[in-house]
């Protein structure tokens, strides 16, 4: 058995979703386990060297797990040949120039989304990639969360018969910063530091409907800056000028149309912080973050429109809850084995840079629907 050693530059580690859902819940746990464990027998071992601009925070994570190396340089990192990854999970604004400086050093490319602020410069990344020969991906973990992925399997296995429409909800509420502490960093509501729910969530919505329902092909939006007044880490009031929630329906070529509503200034009364519910001819189905719910045409209930007396109906209790017949590890992780075992072996890795470019590019839609009201068609990339 033999050991293939990655070494990882992580830049952004300091960050909410670069340091919980990248370092501790996906490499570290990684290497926790002895590696990604090959058919041959081999190992895969993630070697990270911590990232970003804060050299106190930085040393407080190498203590708090062991000593890891870190590092404020980034020009010395990437002529470093020890680490053949560069992973990018800064803020947004700070992603472009930070990934072309990695790309033109020879790493191989693993981002956060939105992969850049414009399609143009999204596009630009991917071509800098495939001109320098080197491997890239962009993270899209909602298709490894449990609840999506069996609702893929009854989209992949017929149980809809023909799909009609998807509704997807998204959200929480955010606090203001004001009485109880945001639980959001204060950059998300600033467009002038690339805030804004469309240009974080349209992302998401882009690759979870192409892999399931179809390729978009025109979508309406609506943004709404809901709550103006917040207040950041420092408890000094600032303007929200970015748009906390939005409202956009997308249709596909398989003509689903689908609804996604995403907000920051919402509570939750449903089963998850993210739902989504398919409807077709033969059932239909609700998938959360973890779980899914299905209801067959045999079992659906016949409700009668009477105001006048309280419904008969428990609807809820008409769905039953698909079972967990396997293990699902933590999407991010999932993600990250695939993408190592790309780097390492060469296996397929079609969650690219160019696939990044696509959220982006809907995003860009959106902003462009909202601004002209109208509706927007949604263009092959090239």
């Amino acid at each position: 058995m033999s050991t293939h050693t990655v070494g990882i530059i992580m830049n952004g580690v300091t960050g909410r979703m670069g340091m919980n859902q990248h370092l501790l819940r996906s490499i570290l746990s990684i290497r926790e386990e002895g590696g990604i464990r090959l058919e041959n027998g081999d190992a895969i071992i993630p070697e990270p060297l911590l990232m970003g601009r804060n050299v106190e925070k930085l040393d407080a994570i190498s203590s708090a797990y062991g000593g890891l190396l870190y590092s404020t340089d980034l020009d010395t990192a990437l002529a470093d040949e020890r680490y053949l990854v560069y992973f990018d999970a800064q803020t947004t604004l700070r992603r472009y120039e930070a990934v072309k400086k990695a790309i033109a050093a020879g790493k191989q490319i693993y981002c956060e989304k939105p992969s850049a602020t414009n399609s143009r410069e999204a596009m630009d990344l991917y071509r800098l990639a495939e001109t320098a020969g080197i491997k890239h991906g962009v993270v899209q973990d909602k298709l490894w969360l449990p609840g999506i992925r069996k609702l893929k399997y009854l989209v992949d296995t017929g149980f809809f018969g023909k799909i009609l429409a998807v509704r997807g909800e998204f959200g929480y509420w955010v606090f203001s910063g004001e009485h109880q502490p945001a639980q959001r960093p204060s950059w998300n509501y600033r467009t002038i530091d690339g805030g804004g729910i469309i240009l974080d969530m349209f992302c998401h919505w882009r690759y979870v409907i192409d892999n399931l329902f179809g390729r978009i092909k025109t979508l309406c939006a609506l943004g709404a800056t809901h709550v103006s007044q917040r207040w950041d880490e420092q408890q000094s009031p600032y303007l929200g000028t970015a748009e906390d929630a939005a409202y956009a329906m997308f249709v596909t070529d398989r003509g689903v149309v689908c609804q996604f509503n995403s907000s920051w200034c919402v509570r939750v009364r449903r089963d998850d912080l993210l739902t989504i519910q398919v409807d077709g001819t033969n059932g239909s189905a609700v998938a959360g973050l973890r779980n899914c719910v299905v209801q067959h045409d045999a079992m659906t209930p016949r409700p009668v429109w009477n105001p006048d007396i309280d419904n008969p109906i428990d609807f809820n209790g008409s769905w039953i809850r698909m079972p967990t017949n396997q293990t699902y590890d933590n999407a991010f992780k999932a993600q990250w084995q695939l993408f190592l075992k790309h780097v390492v072996l060469g296996d397929p890795f079609p969650w690219n840079l160019k696939e990044g470019a696509k959220g982006v590019q809907l995003a860009e839609l959106g902003y462009d629907s909202w601004r002209t009201h109208s509706w927007v068609d949604v263009p092959e990339l090239r």
